[in-house]
């Protein structure tokens, strides 16, 4: 394990080192105006959620590394009080990439990037209609948190409404992360799309409390083959199921060809009886994985 002290270390480095493990970010793409009215829009990846009621975005344009200058969004936040934070996704990634350009003051990054301004409805900087989600805010504070070239600007936004794309929503009315598409920020010139391949499902802790994983059986906890997530998974649970219910699945085809196969190698049976159970709580099967892994103590 390397150890870095941040004092050390300069500013450019310890930003990489730091960007590249506090991964993946959501995406802040904030457009905003100065007080000519001249629009500037541009992605920040330190954004996130902060508060529901009221609800609250926060993101951190930092000042530049080179020069310790401002970026014309916190100018403009600073002159106006107002921002627009629009959600980014992988089909408009590109643009967002772009925008992020170090264009002169006055520049219109909406042209440049090909993106297309939409009128706001309470605030004055518009929002960008190829954007999924868009938040009208108004800027409630400024928190400097640094004198130097790198220091972050806490902008605390509260929102005033919010526009979500009909295209996102599923028959229920809530965000179907498929449909979403979203990206968000790693470290260097890497990006994350939460498509298919990389969206998994986990259950929440149950209403109830979980036994933990202190309490699950040594055999189970010392197990080389189930990982700290298979532990968990089991440790989510209120009680193990009975030894009539263990005994009684025993019949079950799930198990009987392993039973069958390994009845007189017992150590073999039971590393094929923990492979089993693994997949099984991999495939949120947790009670079949429990009666598996605790058949060994009846065979």
């Amino acid at each position: 394990m390397k150890t870095i002290d941040p004092q050390q270390e300069q500013a450019s480095e310890l930003y990489a080192l730091m960007s590249g493990v506090v991964a993946p970010r959501p995406i802040a793409f904030a457009s905003t105006v100065d007080d000519a009215g001249n629009v500037n829009l541009s992605p920040f990846s330190f954004f996130n959620l902060f508060s529901a009621n009221p609800p609250v975005l926060i993101f951190s344009p930092l000042s530049r590394m080179r020069d310790n200058s401002s970026k014309h969004t916190l100018q403009n936040i600073l002159a106006t009080k107002e921002v627009v934070i629009n959600i980014g996704n992988y089909p408009m990634v590109e643009q967002m990439s772009l925008a992020s350009t170090e264009y002169d003051q006055g520049i219109n990054e909406f042209i440049k990037s090909g993106l297309t301004p939409v009128r706001s409805a309470r605030v004055a900087p518009p929002r960008v209609q190829e954007a999924p989600a868009a938040f009208e805010c108004k800027v409630t504070d400024v928190i400097k948190l640094g004198t130097e070239g790198g220091a972050g600007n806490l902008v605390l936004c509260e929102v005033l409404l919010m526009h979500v794309s009909e295209h996102i929503l599923d028959e229920h009315g809530k965000v179907d992360p498929f449909k979403l598409d979203a990206v968000a920020r790693m470290g260097g010139d890497y990006y994350l799309r939460a498509s298919k391949e990389s969206l998994f499902k986990l259950p929440k802790p149950i209403r109830g409390k979980g036994m933990g994983v202190d309490q699950l059986p040594d055999f189970i906890r010392q197990s080389s083959i189930l990982t700290g997530n298979n532990l968990a998974r089991l440790g989510n649970t209120e009680k193990m199921p009975d030894t009539q219910e263990v005994v009684a699945f025993k019949t079950d085809p799930l198990v009987g060809y392993t039973l069958t196969k390994h009845q007189n190698d017992p150590e073999l049976l039971h590393m094929e009886l923990e492979k089993l159970g693994k997949k099984l709580l991999e495939d949120n099967q947790v009670q079949e994985a429990w009666k598996v892994l605790l058949l060994r103590n009846h065979i």
